[in-house]
């Protein structure tokens, strides 16, 4: 037995044999680390970015210790947009039907109460905090026999505003349970959360996997004027180049940059928050086979996306602060890819920016453009203030 491997972790055959049909061999290091304890039953902290094969090292503990003899949902993913929620449950199904389980997905927009019904009778719920609530106060489904809790990109529930709603749930649940927490950080409010979920939990840490490091993203930022920033973008576009996400910040830009662009001939399609669940999955299912192969989208609309055949990130806008930057920009290199970040900058916007490159380490590469350099002593502080330390509200998208 490879000692590497995943029977070498406790996964069983069935398992095995499912994720070898997909051509999954070896494990990545957040499986190695986590698979054994969460197979144990061990409540669990793992620290990991999007990207670094987290889906998997809880997907597999859950197939493995859900009881299949019990219809009644004994596991829980909670998870903060329906994009993640779609993904999550079709991972999960690819090694539930080793083991003849039923996963279900929980989220809004949607008809409810036939969401409810495939629920009820599912043994695994991947659910969006906001519609899962709705369906326990409408008593359409209970949570009595959950024995696994996973709270998913934790992190950014928290900066979804979904505390509140993710308290609610986690007070239904039976105090007798595993909670495994995923997150990019652990810090912080994060850090607080994990503490009052979980029991005497193993905590991990594991990076991205070593065959695809951040340093194969190529970062770019480009001075443009508002005359010259949709033609630069086109141009862009115009490259040779696989699926391209291009970020905006408003759910309006969004659309009108989409009408720019096919009207440029670049094929394009706009996914924000006013769209239909059905319309969201439409254009993401287009521009996961190739029919568009560019998406607008806001930073909502986005979370969770996780493509592996995106080549370039765009930011037509700029992100507000690093952590937006890191999130938008980590869409691309997945995989062992490569990929390249571009981020467009106005002249009002260049000092901001250039306190956005320096706090993700690309301070030389934004130097060598010649734009315009803010001071250090000015960098984004408090989560609480808008960006740049203003204390102007930020504008939802």
């Amino acid at each position: 037995m490879h000692n590497d491997s995943f029977a070498a972790l406790g996964v069983s055959t069935d398992i095995v044999a499912a994720l070898e049909a997909r051509g999954i061999a070896l494990p990545f290091q957040i499986q190695t680390r986590a698979i054994p304890p969460a197979l144990a039953g061990t409540d669990l902290l793992a620290k990991s970015p999007t990207g670094s094969g987290k889906t998997l090292a809880f997907a597999i503990p859950l197939v493995e210790r859900v009881p299949r003899d019990d219809a009644r949902p004994a596991a829980l993913v909670l998870v903060p947009t329906r994009e993640l929620a779609v993904q999550v449950t079709a991972e999960l199904e690819t090694v539930a039907r080793a083991r003849k389980l039923v996963v279900a997905s929980v989220y809004g927009g949607v008809a409810l109460r036939p969401q409810a019904n495939l629920a009820r009778d599912a043994h695994i719920i991947v659910a969006t905090p906001g519609r899962l609530q709705d369906l326990l106060d409408r008593r359409l489904l209970t949570l009595d026999a959950v024995e696994i809790l996973v709270l998913d990109e934790a992190d950014r529930m928290l900066d979804m505003g979904f505390k509140p709603q993710v308290d609610r749930i986690v007070k239904r649940l039976p105090r007798e349970r595993q909670t495994m927490f995923f997150s990019a950080t652990l810090d912080g409010e994060v850090g607080e959360l994990a503490h009052a979920y979980t029991q005497s939990p193993v905590r991990i840490e594991a990076g991205l996997p070593t065959e695809r490091m951040p340093s194969e993203i190529d970062h770019h930022f480009v001075a443009v004027t508002a005359d010259t920033k949709v033609e630069k973008l086109v141009e862009l576009l115009g490259a040779e180049r696989g699926l391209a996400l291009v970020f905006v910040r408003t759910k309006r830009g969004a659309d009108r940059l989409a009408r720019k662009l096919n009207q440029q001939g670049v094929r394009a399609a706009a996914m924000h928050g006013d769209l239909t669940q059905g319309q969201r999955q439409r254009a993401l299912e287009r521009f996961e086979n190739g029919t568009v192969t560019t998406l607008i989208a806001t930073d909502v609309a986005a979370r969770g996306l996780d493509l592996d055949d995106v080549t370039h990130v765009i930011n037509f806008d700029p992100p507000e602060d690093g952590k937006a930057y890191t999130h938008r920009v980590g869409r691309t290199g997945r995989a062992g890819r490569s990929g390249t970040g571009v981020t467009l900058v106005l002249p009002e916007q260049q000092s901001d920016m250039s306190r956005v490159a320096r706090l993700n380490g690309q301070q030389e590469t934004f130097a060598q453009t010649g734009m315009k350099t803010a001071a250090p002593k000015l960098l984004y502080s408090s989560r609480k203030r808008g960006a740049w330390g203003s204390t102007r509200p930020r504008r939802k998208i």
